[in-house]
């Protein structure tokens, strides 16, 4: 798959619109995302450790917002259980034709990549699903049911891997994290003026809530253990074992 560089935010907008997954996104995400989301390839690497971990014969594991597929392709890499299946989803049409095609130059990969709303499609025999920044593009008000619903298509034994970007109830470190995700993408690249147009356009797009916040709301759909894992300034993963 060809890729560009992301300098979808380097010339002054006069209308900065929400932003979309959209052909020009899918053009430049995997380079948006590894200069966006610090810690984003130790993430990856861990999910494929975390399912081969985790995977029971016979069974699924899904990657709910699965954009161009990289955490499919790690659980791919590293499963060792048998007759396993991988259900690949995202509402992007533009995300999963992209990842289709890539595909077929990789037989030996076995995906079922779908297109669909995720609060949309069943979830069942489930070993291990993934949630991989996904979550926070969801409306608050529709977490908890798809978690719910997540929750109960998970097999005892299972996992949700959920990786977010985080709010901080103190306002010094709300401010603090802030800056230091700035100063991240700044070392990688990024203008002043990329930075602040692409925050305009995810404001009310993406919307990140605190690590207790998400704590509370697995606990209370049904996930006995809920813990971080991973985290690098503003962004995290988390481990919600059933």
């Amino acid at each position: 798959m060809q890729f560009s560089k992301d300098s979808l935010y380097n010339n002054p907008l006069d209308q900065i619109t929400p932003f979309r997954f959209d052909e020009a996104v899918v053009d430049v995400f995997p380079d948006m995302i590894q200069r966006s989301v610090p810690g984003y390839s130790t993430m990856i690497s861990a999910i494929g450790l975390l399912a081969a971990r985790f995977a029971q014969d016979g069974s699924r594991c899904y990657d709910l917002g699965c954009s161009l597929g990289a955490a499919s392709l790690a659980m791919q890499q590293q499963l060792k259980a048998r007759q396993c299946q991988i259900i690949a989803v995202d509402n992007s049409e533009a995300m999963v034709n992209r990842l289709r095609n890539g595909l077929q130059s990789m037989p030996e990969i076995n995906l079922d990549v779908r297109c669909a709303d995720i609060r949309d499609i069943d979830i069942e025999n489930a070993s291990v699903v993934v949630l991989n920044f996904t979550l926070q593009f969801i409306p608050v008000e529709d977490r908890e049911a798809l978690l719910a619903k997540i929750y109960r298509g998970i097999l005892p034994g299972g996992l949700l891997i959920l990786s977010e970007k985080l709010a901080f109830d103190d306002p010094r470190q709300q401010n603090l994290q802030t800056e230091m995700h700035h100063l991240f993408k700044k070392m990688q690249g990024y203008s002043e003026m990329e930075i602040s147009q692409k925050r305009t356009a995810l404001e009310n797009v993406l919307i990140a809530e605190s690590f207790t916040v998400h704590q509370q709301r697995l606990t209370r759909v049904g996930f006995s253990s809920v813990e971080l894992w991973f985290q690098y300034f503003n962004f995290s993963s988390m481990i919600a074992l059933k």
